[in-house]
């Protein structure tokens, strides 16, 4: 008989002191030397305030990623529930330290805990509920009485000045005034570090247990081309060039390992397809805004807040302004571990009661994702 599952507990990292938009350039810093002209552009739109990095003030990295999902689960433990208890450690993360060991395994080394099953799950901001999902399903099969589900992201070194330099001075070979495309430094302005972790469980323990009522996954690349990456370098086509075809000289010189992002592809497809996936999880699930309490959507930008609204009245499942629920502003981009984050703070608010219903929505650029999940508060 499959199980009920309940997300029972919640525990967030943001490392180091929040980071003033002024700060960024300091922290990252300032690609051949010059501030940035993209910057204001891209915090005008965003309209993000702070964030959180792990780099201290002299520039020295704090926490590597697996160490950030690490805290944040310790976070999640007391004498009740210690980390030995865990059964099943499923994580998330779209900037993992390396290629392999997976971002999971490292995770449980950090923790020494006990030997227990593991689960990473990779891609963009999607990989958080990818690794919730992981856990849901387990816990409701009975495989497994509880799970441990983590999001963390580090993309601040993958953001730093130094990632661009060998380009910079590359160009610089071929033209006089070399400009970093706005591709690449779009997104140094947008993301930010931090980790979140759930505990889940067959049974509605603690003060505020949530009830997992379905999680679902939407993907939209069989018809749409790569818009966010790494790792690669995107061809005229379409089509992604791997890092592994390029030689270690071509690493530096086309900043291959930055992530990048189509600019000219978001606008209006994020959007779209958003609410595209929107109305089939209504339908599936036979539910519409009126069944929800508190919508939850992770936004990169405050820039989509108005255009995500217009793009739901349009196709006519408009989502009252009253229900939203937004920390992007203090908090920053935190890619797969955004919507933990959001769902923490919105618990901690004191504003939840019994019987009311949560709809988190989860976007993914990379190649247009969606994930949504459907929570009571019991």
């Amino acid at each position: 008989m499959m199980k009920d599952v309940y997300i029972t507990r919640i525990a967030k990292f943001l490392p180091n002191s929040p980071v003033e938009n002024e700060k960024m350039e300091e922290k990252l810093g300032f690609i051949d030397g010059k501030a940035s002209r993209a910057r204001r552009i891209v915090l005008r739109n965003n309209k993000i305030k702070t964030r959180y990095y792990a780099i201290d003030d002299d520039g020295n990295l704090t926490h590597n990623n697996a160490q950030l999902a690490a805290i944040a689960v310790e976070a999640l433990c007391d004498e009740e529930f210690t980390v030995r208890d865990i059964e099943l450690l499923s994580c998330g993360t779209s900037s993992p330290d390396q290629i392999l060991p997976s971002h999971a395994s490292m995770v449980h080394g950090f923790l020494k805990n006990r030997n227990l099953e593991i689960n990473s799950a990779s891609g963009a901001c999607c990989s958080g509920m990818n690794a919730m999902k992981y856990g849901y399903l387990s816990v409701k099969a009975g495989d497994n009485r509880n799970a441990v589900c983590a999001a963390s992201e580090r993309p601040s070194t993958w953001m730093k000045s130094n990632i661009y330099e060998n380009e910079v001075a590359h160009m610089k070979q071929l033209e006089d005034n070399p400009i970093l495309s706005f591709n690449k430094e779009f997104l140094r302005w947008m993301l930010s570090d931090g980790a979140a972790a759930v505990l889940l469980e067959d049974a509605p323990n603690g003060d505020h247990p949530l009830k997992i009522e379905w999680i679902d996954g939407y993907s939209y690349a069989h018809e749409m081309e790569t818009c966010m990456y790494a790792g690669a370098e995107k061809e005229l086509n379409g089509h992604l060039k791997p890092w592994s075809e390029f030689s270690a000289e071509e690493w530096n010189e086309n900043s291959i390992f930055a992530i990048k992002q189509d600019t000219r592809l978001l606008g209006d497809n994020i959007l779209k397809k958003g609410v595209d996936s929107l109305k089939k999880v209504y339908k599936k699930h036979d539910i519409s805004p009126d069944d929800v309490d508190y919508y939850l959507p992770h936004i990169s930008s405050f820039y989509f807040k108005q255009g995500l609204y217009d793009e739901m009245v349009a196709q006519g499942i408009e989502m009252p302004w009253h229900k939203w629920f937004l920390n992007l502003e203090h908090v920053g981009n935190v890619g797969a571990a955004s919507i933990y984050l959001m769902l923490e703070e919105l618990v901690g608010s004191g504003k939840l009661k019994k019987g009311d219903t949560i709809l988190c929505h989860v976007p993914e650029s990379a190649r247009f994702s969606y994930m949504y999940a459907y929570l009571t508060v019991h």
